[in-house]
């Protein structure tokens, strides 16, 4: 017996600590598990696109599907049997301009979106993404002006459209832009109107991550010139993510959301440990895709290698979840190993 381990495990009596009897039985291990899911940790992700009868499903993520409104309701009365307790749309209008008009408009498609669902389900929590970037023609997430993406005159559209959003009944808006005093600008429009106690849920902490690939396959939002990495945050860093919370709740944010989960648990602890405000986390598209490839190869287990994931990210601090897994694990928690998950 090594030294290392006698000093680590055995006692002066010669018995050893065993923490291995807490873990000897499942009807033991529920009672010290230290995290758990829930479905109501989950928030379930839409894409709306406009007309009749769309169910067209995105290739760079199975199981997921840009959808009209009409089949929207359908996904939402999905999204209440999982006991899943809220939804976040992104819109993908018909048409683009270099105004992003679509955005804020009365008839835009995440406006209609947002009334059909409170019409027929009332109670179903609606968070809108506020950014430019699925209406721009250029893709970007503000106005450009030459190849320089411009950061005050964006301000005032993503209120208008943050206000058009609340107008609509939304929930709540979670601007995701990372154009700096975006938060203020907003919580400003919002309490004039008001709405003062309408939350904003702010991507306070979103990295200019590869993980969003198939996202913008999926919101048809790529970039037509250069990349995002002057508005969002580089991934070296972790220090600079605290600064960016601090700021954003000093402007008003309620929520505050780390985006990408995975690549960045580390940051997502860092803010849970430093602010005593709710904290979400996006499990983005490219951590479904490459998880949903290798569980679909036979390369990781379809019944837990998700769970593990999502466990993860409540483990390092999350207290809800933005995830397209939301429907699959909501069902096994709930018992239900019947229905095929959904990308299979």
């Amino acid at each position: 017996m090594s030294s290392e381990f006698s000093e680590s495990r055995e006692k002066k009596d010669g018995s050893f600590i065993r923490t291995r009897r807490t873990r000897s039985s499942e009807s033991i291990r529920n009672l010290v598990r230290e995290n758990r899911l829930h479905p109501e940790n989950f928030v379930y992700p839409f894409f709306v696109v406009e007309g009749e009868g769309v169910k067209e499903e995105i290739q760079s993520m199975p199981g997921q599907f840009q959808m009209s409104v009409d089949n929207l309701l359908e996904g939402c009365r999905e999204v209440i049997e999982c006991k899943i307790p809220a939804v976040i749309l992104f819109g993908i209008p018909n048409s683009k301009d270099d105004e992003a008009t679509e955005a804020y408009s009365e008839k835009g498609i995440i406006q209609i979106a947002i009334k059909a669902i409170k019409e027929k389900f009332p109670d179903l929590c609606v968070i809108t993404d506020v950014c430019l970037c699925e209406y721009m023609n250029h893709g970007h997430c503000g106005v450009v002006e030459g190849n320089r993406i411009v950061n005050d005159s964006t301000l005032e559209l993503l209120s208008k459209t943050a206000l058009s959003h609340v107008v609509a009944g939304a929930d709540m808006v979670a601007p995701s832009d990372m154009m700096d005093g975006r938060i203020g600008h907003i919580r400003e429009i919002l309490d004039s109107n008001g709405f003062n106690e309408t939350p904003i849920m702010s991507y306070a902490s979103k990295y200019a991550s590869a993980f969003y690939g198939p996202f913008r396959v999926a919101a048809e939002s790529a970039p037509a010139f250069g990349d995002r990495s002057t508005y969002q945050m580089d991934p070296a860093n972790s220090r600079e993510a605290i600064r960016e919370v601090a700021i954003d709740i000093q402007e008003g944010a309620d929520i505050i959301l780390v985006k990408p989960a995975l690549p960045y648990l580390d940051v997502l602890s860092k803010v849970r440990s430093k602010f005593d405000i709710p904290v979400a986390a996006y499990n983005v598209s490219g951590e479904y895709a490459m998880l949903v490839a290798a569980m679909k190869a036979g390369w990781l287990d379809p019944e837990k290698a998700f769970m593990e994931s999502l466990v993860s990210i409540r483990r390092a601090g999350a207290d809800f979840i933005i995830t397209y897994f939301a429907k699959d694990a909501s069902r096994r928690l709930l018992g239900d190993f019947e229905t095929p998950l959904s990308w299979m």
